[in-house]
């Protein structure tokens, strides 16, 4: 398999990465060795885009591809996070100030035993700082070596304006997907107007939209039981839909997942969608959607399947959708 590369700003990366959360964190017990040898698997597959970040695990996350890059730094594009220092009483605690950039980034690069990240984001916007502040310090580590390219998660179209006009942002990180579209808005016509990438983070909709999950596999240490759109009075109404996508996936030889993943790489040159997953099995069926062509029409009939409107209850839990598009 053959995975082709796109852009992201000035950066070049594989057309579909690797989100790494899952492997220390957020849905149930990980698995070291199965992780580390779906490192090596995303390598030999063409995947060579890995987005980690200092919160996944507690640092624990970073640390797991520390022993991976090892020998070969030079064979992926790394992109890591800072901005979420703990939890608040009404959602995730966040920080921009200049002297937690630095902080953070000093002690990302010790856990990942690397001098440099490729990719560098700010998590979630801290409303408290200026972006301008945040960004100006990021800014300082690209003039330094040990950030190549800046990015921003999360945040909305304003911010991005004010944050590119300090120094060149490359890549916006945010949830997208046949469930999540609230991006399309504002968010993506900012960034498509400024030359900024796009990198969907759970494109799959956390695993919903393969079909394979059911609400008895949702337990403790799942970050899902807290999502309401996993709650059992929306599950049932969730599935129906994701089965009309496996009904359409099945004519065409493919699963209801690939087809979902799919949807998100056509929607434009720009996109990088990065699903997570510690298998290899996963890995695989996820990085051959690089590679499906769909047609106007093919896409049209997938969101007349799974319209942007159908799906009920919100991405997060009030405290985390406060978080969110600042």
């Amino acid at each position: 398999m053959s995975i082709p590369t796109r852009a992201l700003g000035s950066l070049q990366v594989s057309a579909q990465g690797l989100g790494c959360m899952g492997m220390s964190q957020g849905y149930g017990p990980g698995d070291a060795e199965e992780s580390v040898a779906t490192l090596h698997r995303a390598l030999e597959l063409g995947v060579t885009f890995l987005d980690t970040a200092n919160v996944y695990g507690d640092g624990a996350n970073e640390e797991l591809l520390s022993g991976f890059l090892k020998g070969r730094r030079d064979q992926v594009v790394l992109a890591t996070k800072f901005g979420i220092a703990g939890r608040g009483p009404n959602g995730p605690a966040v920080r921009g100030d200049a002297a937690y950039v630095r902080e953070s980034i000093e002690a990302s690069l010790r856990r990942l035993g690397v001098d440099h990240v490729d990719l560098y984001y700010q998590h979630r916007v801290d409303p408290d700082t200026p972006i301008e502040e945040t960004v100006g310090a990021m800014a300082e580590l690209v003039a330094e070596g040990k950030v190549r390219h800046l990015g921003l998660s999360e945040a909305g179209a304003d911010t991005i304006r004010r944050a590119h006009a300090v120094h060149p942002i490359a890549a916006v990180q945010s949830e997208w997907s046949l469930w999540t579209r609230g991006i399309e808005a504002e968010v993506l016509p900012t960034c498509r107007e400024l030359g900024i990438g796009v990198v969907p983070f759970s494109p799959l909709g956390r695993g919903f939209l393969t079909g394979r999950l059911t609400a008895t596999e949702i337990g403790d240490g799942d970050i899902r039981a807290a999502m309401p759109r996993f709650a059992a009075e929306n599950f049932d109404r969730n599935r129906a839909i994701v089965t009309a996508l496996e009904e359409l996936a099945a004519a065409r030889g493919v699963t209801a997942g690939q087809l979902a993943l799919a949807w998100v790489q056509a929607q434009g040159p720009d996109v990088v969608p990065i699903p997570g997953t510690k298998r290899r099995a996963y890995l695989a069926e996820n990085a051959a959607a690089a590679t499906i062509e769909l047609s106007e029409s093919d896409i049209a009939a997938i969101e007349a399947a799974a319209p942007a409107d159908a799906f009920i209850g919100d991405r997060y839990a009030p405290g985390m959708m406060r978080a969110v598009g600042k």
